[in-house]
């Protein structure tokens, strides 16, 4: 068994990242480096790089068997050299390798500083009322500067393929819910079907993020009202921006709603702004027409339930580590009972 110090070494090959720093840095002091593992899993590899220049922030994909799509680090830096000019916070991408420095595409990022907001607010940050309504106006304002930001001004037309986004995805995810489902759930198959036959007419392609949450950006140290940098560029695309919109309010909570399990938030805390407060936030900032914004909610709830099915799955096949998330079934259900009576009508 190797020690987590070998292992990190073969992930990263600091003896060839170290002289590449160096070089991409103009800072000798990197030619010294060690790695740290910051988060693993089913999900990119990302590790603290540090030396006595400071630190920075490595990406790889993980370890193991990659689908060809999966895990593509080039599109990830992609999208975040080409937001570098915009009035989306990114972090500035330092180096860009495609194998030749640790045997997988990976590239290397400034380590913004801030807070990475969980299941909890950091002691004594946002403890008023008015900081925490800052903080999700900064978070949803950042969401609306992204979905503003024209690909082609950026390099980025070719991203991905906005028409037919919806369906495609609706397809996609029912695929994957046939593929883990341990059992038949009704409520997932109506909801399913509901969705494949009232794909709402999509007002705009844009670049969407795939996962945005709290706990994907970094909110400044100091100031709540600032949002540093957007994290977790690896499910981006070009495609409906509402999908986006409707993922940030499922993942916002209320007090008197069920925490997500695999999501833990803080949006239940009193004095955050309610779900309905940070739509009419994003329809302000962003002139978006919301109407059909309950379709988009309910394919939310949808994607998500198949998400846990499949982390159950994982989970009872002993592939997720150990983790133990006991019984999603309620949850799973929930979910799709939800999805449903956002799209309710005629069946």
């Amino acid at each position: 068994m190797h020690s987590m110090s070998t292992h990190t070494h073969d992930l990263v090959r600091l003896d060839r990242l170290g002289p590449a720093l160096a070089v991409a840095t103009g800072d000798d002091a990197w030619l010294h480096v060690s790695a740290s593992l910051i988060s693993g899993g089913k999900s990119n590899l990302t590790f603290t790089l540090s030396s006595a220049a400071g630190e920075l922030v490595l990406r790889r994909p993980p370890t193991g068997v990659l689908l060809p799509s999966a895990h593509d680090m080039g599109r990830e830096a992609r999208v975040q050299r080409g937001l570098a000019g915009s009035r989306v916070p990114v972090a500035r991408v330092v180096l860009e390798d495609e194998g030749d420095l640790i045997g997988i595409r990976c590239y290397v990022m400034e380590k913004v500083p801030g807070h990475i907001i969980r299941d909890e607010l950091p002691a004594g940050f946002a403890t008023t009322p008015a900081e925490r309504e800052q903080l999700a106006s900064a978070f949803v304002d950042t969401l609306a500067a992204l979905h503003a930001v024209v690909p082609e001004a950026l390099g980025l037309d070719d991203y991905g393929r906005p028409a037919g986004f919806m369906e495609r995805q609706v397809r996609r995810w029912t695929g994957q819910w046939e593929r883990s489902k341990t059992h038949d759930v009704p409520e997932i198959d109506e909801l399913g079907r509901r969705l494949a036959t009232r794909v709402p007419h999509q007002q705009r392609g844009t670049i969407v993020h795939g996962d945005y949450r709290m706990d994907n950006v970094v909110v400044s140290p100091t100031d709540p009202g600032r949002i540093n940098a957007v994290l977790d560029w690896e499910l981006s695309t070009l495609g409906d921006p509402l999908t986006d919109v409707a993922f940030l309010t499922l993942f916002w909570r209320g007090a008197e709603e069920p925490q997500l399990s695999l999501a833990p938030g803080v949006s239940h805390l009193p004095g955050f702004p309610d779900r309905a407060a940070l739509l009419e936030r994003y329809a302000t900032a962003s002139g978006a027409d919301l109407s059909d914004i309950g379709y988009y909610q309910a394919f939310a709830h949808y994607k998500f339930a198949i998400i846990v099915q499949g982390v159950a799955a994982r989970s009872a096949a002993g592939a997720m580590g150990g983790q133990d998330f006991g019984d999603l079934d309620d949850e799973i259900l929930g979910l799709a009972q939800a999805g449903l009576d956002h799209i309710q009508g005629d069946s």
